[in-house]
């Protein structure tokens, strides 16, 4: 009933003219993103950031209109290997210090289908900015059935090259391409 009526609320907003995107906040502990990438030819390497913030404003009525921002903490990242999460925050690759972090802020959104996007944006990783595309998919919007409030969910994929962020160490015998894996959920903020 809710969902119903905020799209009927959303649908005259949008009628009159007031339609504006939404600010939700990304739900922490339901938003991880996943890489991969290939050890040697020997195997593929998989690794996890979680636990991050950011906010989508978010215009259902005219997704390309929306916008997203990200940051997480490097130090954050887990991949199931004690030396190995040291080795990665070593001056090898991040140099990493209590306080860095990995940004992603969109600059633009194409609509490619029901339901989908590219996203392009700016990530900032290991003190480089480059711009990057995302492949997004809409997941869901509606009440969510334990917060009974407005909630959003999204996947994306996309690829990056390590040795643009000066992450290189080992390339090409360790692969530098580097294969992430998004999915968030997002509540609409009070």
């Amino acid at each position: 009933m809710k969902t119903t009526l905020l799209a009927a609320a959303l649908a005259t907003a949008a009628t009159a003219g007031l339609a504006a995107p939404e600010k939700y906040v990304l739900d922490s502990s339901h938003s991880q993103i996943l890489f991969d990438y290939n050890h040697l030819g020997f195997s593929t390497t998989y690794g996890m950031f979680s636990g991050f913030e950011g906010e989508i404003m978010f215009d259902q009525e005219d997704p390309a209109n929306s916008s997203v921002s990200v940051s997480m903490p490097v130090m954050s990242m887990f991949t199931g290997w004690e030396q190995r999460d040291g080795h990665f925050m070593s001056e090898d690759f991040f140099g990493a210090k209590e306080g860095d972090l990995v940004t992603f802020t969109s600059t633009g959104i194409e609509v490619t289908g029901e339901g989908t996007a590219k996203i392009t944006g700016d990530l900032t990783l290991n003190d480089v900015t480059k711009p990057v595309v995302l492949d997004a998919k809409l997941n869901q919007v509606g009440e969510h059935p334990m917060a009974g409030k407005p909630w959003a969910g999204f996947d994306a994929t996309t690829t990056l090259v390590r040795s643009d962020f000066n992450l290189g160490k080992f390339a090409p015998f360790v692969g530098d391409e580097v294969n992430l894996k998004i999915s968030i959920e997002a509540m609409k903020a009070d």
